[in-house]
């Protein structure tokens, strides 16, 4: 007597909350787990020895798709081909055609709804481009530890915080390419107990600390910056002259600019303390919004090549590099706060604000509501002119 077909309806795999193993006929069997997951499995004989072939969860298989799914399989066990290993090998076939740079760019698109701003996103999307550029043509499946070492140990020691931040993001793009299915086996470019065995300890970078341009040195660099008609030259000095952070300027949007107030209101979500900051701008300020205005090409005040894009995170360092100025752009921060404790009679609170700081404690903030917008309009005006060689 044949043995009964599709038992199984999806009320019934809907409501069976036992679990166990529930036949729906011709190997195809509902699995629920103790934790209550259900999943199917299909049972095959192969060579004599019973397999099991997993053929998906309940919530994105439907019992419909799995009995097309168990059909296949039988049908190449039927031709004489192990079903286990033909999903294997096509699994690998698409391995072979995805990249590491085309899953980094997914994973990144990905990830970025949980980045804090543009800029976290702009690092992780830039050190897997340029940083392992070696990688990106590769076959993600065919990525191993010779492959990572050729990519971290010329940056290792000399940049340090950047190479230690590179292989954690390799480290996730390539333990995502194994939840895909697209790698097997342990994961090349994972720390502990393995590239802690071959690379030598990385020298730590002290967190704050940003070489910075002695603050008599900067209106004499303005004047050449000054010289340079490239995007990358106006953001940089907007970035001076605000005392900005250059994640702040680089994601400037049209919309946070208020000509009549002479403001700029960077929104919480882009400020690091997570606050939203209301800058005064300059009249210098505003000569560069009106030159970059004039080829305005988007949302962005400093638009990058590609459209739609604001300028690359590495644009203003790169031309810094290019004027041999051995300076971060972040180190400009430290010479306006030098500047101002040496050569002004304003409050430390004032200038810690004009940076973003948060000043005091809570209590003292709670009482504090203001910004002293005008006050630091008066001192940003006087950095200003002293850039300008004015002091």
């Amino acid at each position: 007597m044949a043995r009964p077909v599709k038992r199984l309806s999806a009320r019934s795999v809907a409501t069976i909350t036992k679990p166990g193993r529930h036949a729906d006929g011709d190997g195809l069997y509902l699995i629920v787990d103790p934790s209550g997951a259900k999943r199917w499995l299909f049972l095959f004989r192969w060579q004599g020895k019973l397999k099991e072939m997993g053929l998906g969860g309940v919530s994105t298989v439907s019992l419909a798709e799995a009995r097309e799914a168990a059909s296949e399989a039988r049908r190449l066990v039927k031709s004489g081909r192990n079903p286990i290993e033909q999903r294997r090998a096509a699994k690998s076939d698409e391995a072979a055609l995805v990249t590491f740079g085309a899953f980094a760019d997914k994973v990144v698109a990905d990830l970025s709804p949980g980045f804090r701003n543009e800029k976290h996103r702009a690092q992780w999307a830039m050190t897997l481009t340029n940083y392992a550029a070696p990688l990106r043509s590769m076959p993600v499946e065919a990525i191993g530890t010779d492959d990572l070492l050729a990519v971290l140990e010329p940056i290792w020691q000399a940049k340090s915080e950047t190479a230690s931040r590179l292989r954690g993001r390799i480290e996730r793009v390539l333990d995502a390419a194994k939840a895909k299915g697209l790698r097997t086996g342990e994961n090349p470019a994972r720390w502990r107990g393995h590239l802690d065995k071959l690379l030598p300890a990385r020298r730590k970078l002290m967190r704050g600390h940003h070489a910075a341009m002695p603050f008599e040195d900067v209106p004499a660099f303005l004047g050449a910056l000054r010289e340079r008609e490239a995007v990358a030259a106006l953001a940089l000095e907007f970035c001076i002259l605000n005392a900005s952070r250059s994640g702040e300027v680089l994601g400037a949007c049209w919309g946070e600019i208020d000509r009549k107030a002479k403001v700029w209101i960077v929104p919480a979500e882009r400020m690091k303390a997570g606050r939203e900051h209301r800058v005064p701008l300059t009249s210098r300020a505003l000569e560069i919004l009106d030159h970059v205005e004039a080829v305005r090409t988007g949302e962005y005040v400093f638009p990058g090549q590609k459209r739609d894009r604001p300028l690359s995170v590495m644009a203003m360092e790169m031309l810094l590099r290019r004027m041999q100025v051995p300076y971060t752009v972040h180190g400009f921060r430290s010479s306006f706060r030098d500047w101002a404790g040496e050569r002004t009679s304003y409050p430390r609170e004032i200038a810690e604000t004009a940076l973003a700081h948060v000043v005091g404690d809570a209590t003292e903030r709670a009482y504090r509501r203001g910004d002293a917008l005008e006050k630091r309009r008066k001192l940003m005006e006087e950095w200003e002119l002293y850039c300008g060689g004015g002091v």
